[in-house]
């Protein structure tokens, strides 16, 4: 039992603006670095399949939001992905605990199979409190950067016929080629076309930072990049990212990946982007490989844990 003077409960819109104020609050406190705004905010809780009220739980106190759990639905595999927070002043009062419940409540109502959590490396409480729970740790992923000045990119327009930007009106073959590239790999949940005009549209996103591979008139990989664009903000939050990045199985191991993973870096820098990140499954070797040859080396660590649900 927790403390009575906190409170779980759904999420509602008017929880909004504390909400936004916790994650701001928390990410000064715990130097983490994230960056969000009511426009992000408001995209995150616009997922497709994502429903606010039902899959998000908050925990105040006095009216004011010191902690959340959200449960995002990736039915296509059977799963949900928990991401749970709770204000630094507000933990260790078995908070956390209590809000892992009322998650795994709503993903037994989902009719999901498995719970997968996400955690740095260096987050001991989080994964002794995971263990705890039943969840066991099942993957390793790594954080990768690469400052764009140090690399040798060449003009993306200088790539074609190959490669081209997204256009409107082609989000079903970027839907078609990412879910032929990532098909049977861990943790991928095949896209539908909302998905992607979705992703697409988001504020980090534009159709031009999206790289389309083809030939014979055949999409065979594509780079999605994502970027910071904020206004004013500082060298060292100029950061782009890429997000994904994929080939087509019979064209793999034919140096596609690294033309594009090429281009998607050209694209950044063109943005003026400082720095560019990504994200690689430890156990991918072939992409660990590429974006070593790169340049990106490892900047951090999280690790994925795992509960079967009866």
């Amino acid at each position: 039992m927790i403390d009575p003077a906190y409170a779980i409960r759904n999420y509602h819109s008017d929880d909004f603006d504390s909400l936004l104020r916790l994650n701001l609050e928390v990410g000064k406190l715990d130097l983490t670095g994230r960056v969000i705004s009511p426009k992000v905010l408001s995209e995150h809780l616009g997922r497709p399949t994502y429903l606010p009220e039902q899959d998000l739980f908050i925990v105040e106190e006095v009216g004011e939001v010191v902690g959340y759990i959200d449960v995002m639905p990736e039915l296509g595999i059977g799963r949900v992905v928990l991401d749970c927070l709770v204000h630094p002043g507000h933990r260790r009062k078995g908070l956390a605990t209590e809000l892992y419940r009322y998650a795994m409540h709503r993903a037994a109502e989902l009719g999901a199979h498995v719970a997968h959590v996400n955690v740095a490396q260096d987050n001991v409480a989080a994964k002794n409190l995971l263990h705890k729970l039943g969840f066991r740790f099942v993957r390793r992923f790594l954080g990768l950067s690469l400052q764009l000045s140090e690399a040798r990119l060449p003009d993306v327009e200088h790539t074609a016929p190959l490669c081209h930007h997204l256009r409107p009106g082609e989000e079903d073959k970027l839907t078609m080629i990412q879910n032929r590239s990532f098909a049977g790999t861990w943790g991928f949940n095949p896209n539908t076309l909302q998905d992607i005009n979705y992703r697409v549209n988001l504020s980090d996103c534009s159709h031009r930072g999206v790289i389309l591979a083809s030939t014979k008139g055949k999409v065979i990989g594509y780079c999605w990049t994502t970027a910071n664009l904020a206004d004013a903000a500082p060298p060292h939050l100029r950061k782009g990212r890429i997000y994904m990045l994929g080939v087509a199985p019979e064209y793999q191991g034919k140096g596609i990946g690294r033309l594009l993973l090429l281009a998607g870096l050209s694209h950044l820098k063109s943005k003026g982007m400082e720095v560019a990140e990504l994200t690689v499954d430890s156990q991918s070797r072939a992409a660990c490989s590429l974006y070593e040859s790169v340049g990106f080396k490892v900047s951090s660590t999280t690790f994925w844990y795992e509960k079967t649900l009866d």
